[in-house]
């Protein structure tokens, strides 16, 4: 054993040394002292108390501005409308619009047959002449009753010179008693004769007397108001656009149609000079006040913001103005939150065009009862 156990020295001592383990790979970026290995926590982090931090702070700025404002979307677009009616009645011959088309001021929108009414202002012109014909005659009845004055004046004379020789011969018996009482009536009658041509005298100078108001006679004064009355009705049978607009419900308007008088023919919208009528709670009106800025959104075109003001708050609520108002004096009487009506009136032209009756939606800035502008 003992010789043997060098040789087993030996032969252990010619194998080969065992290889070391190897070292596990060194991570990447672990030089940097670990920051890549701390980089995710603070993602984490920042996801776990930045997010629900921004959030709340969100929140809490919603929460403090919400005040400021007020806001409905029970607001519709408003504009002027007028239904166009004919005063005088006749045939349509015309129909110079159709609908939807936009009109100016005094623009033609139909027109009636005249030739009835060019037939009374013919009429009135020749009522006219008669009235002056008419004129001339009392003139010449005038100066006939001034020739019948002077000839009955020179009657009397004659009469009175006659009954004075009657009276005469009378006194000395040298004529008749009739003879006497004819001189005697001859006279009275012929003062009677002048009495009435001083009154047809006095009646043709009444009549052609000037009205104290025109300094025409009024016979030919009414003759051209009547003229003037038919020329009026003839320049109706035109009907024109009272102002600026769009045309609507054109299609009752038909070549042949008879017009009545004062029937509604034609609406014109003055699409120029929209405004919003915003519908209120009577909640939101504490800090409401005119001239406050608004902000205007459109239902129908989605994006657009207008710019606007409080230009009026109504004067009472809807149900004041209804055809039959709430009445609140009855036992089933449930209380219901008001509206009033604010008229928010465009600071700038929309970039889209406004038709009436749009939905709108409005905010009124009302932030410690500011006025805007001020």
């Amino acid at each position: 054993m003992d010789q043997l156990s060098p040789a087993r020295t030996k032969a252990e001592d010619a194998t080969p040394p065992k290889a070391a383990p190897k070292a596990d790979p060194v991570p990447p970026g672990a030089a940097t002292g670990g920051e890549t290995k701390d980089a995710p926590k603070w993602r984490t982090r920042l996801l776990m108390f930045g997010l629900p931090a921004l959030m709340i702070a969100g929140g809490a700025v919603w929460w403090l501005t919400s005040g400021g404002s007020v806001s409905t979307d029970n607001a519709y677009v408003q504009m002027d409308k007028v239904s166009v009616a004919a005063e005088v009645g006749g045939r349509i011959t015309e129909v110079a619009v159709k609908d939807g088309q936009d009109v100016a001021a005094g623009q033609l929108l139909f027109r009636i047959d005249g030739e009835p009414y060019r037939l009374n202002v013919a009429q009135a012109t020749a009522a006219i002449d008669a009235a002056q014909v008419e004129v001339g005659n009392l003139s010449a009845s005038a100066n006939t009753s001034n020739v019948d004055i002077a000839a009955a004046r020179e009657d009397v004379k004659f009469a009175e010179v006659n009954f004075g020789r009657q009276a005469a011969l009378m006194e000395k018996g040298f004529t008749t008693k009739a003879a006497y009482d004819a001189s005697r009536h001859a006279v009275s009658q012929a003062r009677e004769r002048v009495r009435q041509a001083e009154a047809a005298a006095a009646e043709a100078r009444t009549k052609l007397a000037a009205g104290p108001s025109t300094g025409v006679n009024p016979q030919v004064e009414a003759a051209r108001v009547q003229r003037a009355q038919a020329e009026v009705n003839l320049g109706r049978t035109e009907v024109r656009a009272p102002y600026a607009g769009r045309v609507a419900q054109a299609d009752r308007l038909q070549i042949g149609q008879m017009m009545v008088q004062g029937l509604p023919a034609v609406t014109i919208v003055d699409t120029g000079h929209p405004w919003v009528e915003a519908n209120f709670k009577e909640t939101d009106l504490a800090n409401m006040r005119i001239g406050q800025r608004a902000e205007i959104s459109f239902d129908a075109y989605p994006g657009l913001k207008v710019r606007g003001h409080v230009l009026t708050i109504g004067a009472g609520t809807g149900s004041e103005f209804s055809v039959l108002p709430a009445q609140n004096a009855t036992g089933n009487w449930v209380k219901v939150t008001q509206r009033v009506p604010v008229k928010i009136a465009f600071d700038e032209k929309p970039a889209r065009d406004m038709i009436a009756g749009l939905s709108a939606d409005v905010r009124v800035f009302t932030a410690n009862g500011a006025v805007a502008g001020k």
